[in-house]
Formats: structure tokens, C-alpha cells, sequence
């Protein structure tokens, strides 16, 4: 996969992970033209992108990956040798209330892009050249109890309709290597934070309800447990996943940072004490932690997720480099610097 220097495909490349992956890959290779299809739902926003948008080798298209149409269209007209896939429905409540957007985006979208990419591939005698790489999520192995890790080799046992779409996708995108000897790699990660992330993930919807003075609400008991990784981190093992990765192999990505949601509201509270100072005053409250409210569990609610990333490790000599604390301070400072710079504007 080093001789990967042409068009890449990036698809969903105006969401969180996407976009902060976008704007990594194009500094480190500057000579690399880089395709962006985001159908810029709530998740994704063209402002994600302003340190690219205006790159020579930098291309966005507006579009849904389930047009096959389109997606066809971009394979005539580019010279596409690699897909890394993004573009996904992510938010597990939105998966609860309205399962069949998932099943859209998640898996009809992953199909048609494995179909277009394998004939187009295949005439060109370059299946087991060009690389797919399929971005998906730790939580497609299910929960764990308070003892355990999950591994590559972890069975698939997805316990709401996010998850479940993201394995099927998975499955498709194996089954393409399997069958027609593409070549596919995935790499499922844990829980992601950091800066350009939608609103309504976890450290998110904690920085911005304390900022407007609304209740902080953690399901049930606040304990259920997540594994915290950098997005720069993630995004560094995606570079070496991509181009150096095994075909058909998995590699778990994570960031060994284990926390409870209410831990992670109370550390995002100390440290809005801190840098939102006047905003807490105005609120006559003594700490943003007195926003904190527990409310109904959701359903199917995973208690924990733990991932073993030694085989990216041992394999690519990938680890994680960014202290969960400091990540977190940065990423707070980054949502309140721009809270204040929007309370001026008002």
C-alpha cells in the first residue's frame, strides 16, 4: 500500500472524525488528491473543512453515498485508488427512535460503494492493488461486564440498530475480499473526543448545556464505561491502517482511558470552573456540576466498552500519544473559545 499515491476517496469527510482526518492527511501528504463526498446531514458541516476547502489537490462533492448513480459517475471520472469510508448514521438515540436511516446510510451506502469500487477495480486488473478501508466502531462487539477487553477475535454481538448496521457493513465489506479477492481492511475504535465533534455526543452536549445554564443529563447512574481516544490519535492509526494494514485483517483502535459518563461530566465541570470563570458567576451557581441530572436510562444501553489495540501496536508500531487530560483541556477550551466568541457576535 506504499505505491498508494493517487486519488483517494473519502466518504463522509465533513463529520468529526472525517474531517479532522482529512486536514491531518493532507499535511503529511501534500501531493495526494483527495475526493470528499459528505451528504452534510447534521453530522457534517463544510466549516469543518476551511484549512482545505481551498487546496488545489482538494475536492468536495455534495452527495449521498447510497446514489449509486454518483458514486459511479466519481469512479469514471477519477482514477480513485483508495476509499476510506466515513460516512455514516453514528448517534445511537437517533439509531433507537428511527432504526431504517441507518440501515440506509450504514449499509446500503457501504454496499454501493464496495460494488462500484469492485468493478471499476476489477477492469483495471487492480482489486488486490487499491485499498478499502471501512472506518467502524468498537461497539459492534457488544457490552462487557466490568472484566474484559475486546479483541480483533471478539464476535460480533451489536445490541442497538447503530451498532448493528455498522457490523453488517463490516460483514459486507469482508465478504468483498472474501468473494472477489478486494482489497479491505477495518478498523473499529473506541469512543473519540476532540475538537469539530457534533453537538450531541457526550463532552459535547455536557460543555454546551453547562455554557447555556441547562441541566447536564447523564443516563441512568452515570457509570456506564467508555474507552477515550484522541481523534488525532485515531487519525494517525488510520494513516498506517491504510496503507500498511494486512488485507482482510481488523485492528482495534483504542486509547487504554476507561471512564464513567458521570466522571467525564464532572472532569468537563472543573475544568469549565476554571476557563468560564464569569459565566459561572453569572449563573450564581458554584459549580457547573450542580447542572448534573440523571435521567431514564436509554434502552439498550451497553454497560462497557473496552478495546486491545496491541495488535495495531505490535503490527504497525502505532500507540497513543495524547494524555486524556490534556486532550480533554484542549477540547474543552476549543468549544468555550468559541462559545465566547459567539456570545460577542449576539
Amino acid at each position: 500500500m506504499n505505491k498508494l499515491k493517487h486519488t483517494i476517496l473519502i466518504t463522509g469527510g465533513a463529520g468529526f472524525i472525517g474531517s479532522n482526518f482529512i486536514t491531518y492527511f493532507m499535511k503529511k501528504y501534500p501531493n495526494r488528491r483527495i475526493l470528499n463526498i459528505d451528504k452534510l446531514t447534521y453530522a457534517g458541516k463544510a466549516d469543518n473543512l476551511t484549512e482545505v476547502e481551498n487546496l488545489e489537490n482538494y475536492h468536495f462533492i455534495h452527495g449521498d453515498i447510497t446514489d449509486s448513480k454518483l458514486v459511479n459517475q466519481l469512479f469514471r471520472e477519477h482514477d480513485i485508488t483508495g476509499i476510506i469510508n466515513f460516512a455514516a448514521e453514528s448517534h445511537v438515540d437517533r439509531s433507537i427512535n428511527d432504526a431504517k436511516a441507518f440501515g440506509q446510510s450504514n449499509i446500503l451506502g457501504t454496499l454501493t460503494l464496495l460494488q462500484a469500487a469492485q468493478l471499476d477495480w476489477d477492469k483495471k486488473g487492480e482489486l488486490s492493488n487499491r485499498r478499502f478501508h471501512q472506518i467502524s466502531t468498537d461497539e459492534v462487539y457488544g457490552s462487557l461486564d466490568s472484566e474484559g477487553v475486546f479483541s480483533e477475535e471478539t464476535p460480533y454481538d451489536p445490541r442497538n440498530p447503530y451498532s448493528a448496521s455498522k457490523a453488517s457493513a463490516n460483514l459486507l465489506a469482508k465478504s468483498f475480499g472474501y468473494t472477489y479477492g478486494m482489497n479491505v481492511v477495518i478498523s473499529s475504535s473506541s469512543n473519540n473526543y476532540g475538537p469539530k465533534q457534533n453537538e450531541e455526543k457526550l463532552i459535547p452536549t455536557i460543555i454546551s448545556n453547562a455554557l447555556a445554564g441547562k441541566s447536564i443529563p447523564i443516563y441512568g447512574d452515570g457509570k456506564n464505561i467508555r474507552d477515550w481516544l484522541y481523534v488525532m490519535d485515531h487519525c494517525k492509526a488510520i494513516d498506517l491502517i491504510f496503507h500498511y494494514g494486512q488485507t482482510q485483517a481488523t485492528y482495534n483502535v483504542g486509547g487504554s482511558n476507561e471512564k464513567t459518563n458521570i466522571e467525564i461530566a464532572a472532569q468537563v465541570c472543573e475544568i469549565l470552573d476554571e476557563l468560564a470563570f464569569s459565566r459561572r458567576s453569572a449563573l450564581s451557581i458554584d459549580s457547573f456540576k450542580d447542572l448534573i441530572t440523571f435521567t431514564e436510562d436509554r434502552k439498550g444501553h451497553d454497560r462497557r466498552y473496552a478495546v486491545d489495540a496491541s495488535k495495531l501496536t505490535n503490527e504497525l508500531g502505532w500507540k497513543p500519544t495524547e494524555d486524556f487530560t490534556e486532550g480533554l483541556r484542549k477540547t474543552v477550551e476549543g468549544y468555550v473559545q468559541k462559545w465566547k466568541q459567539t456570545s460577542l457576535i449576539h
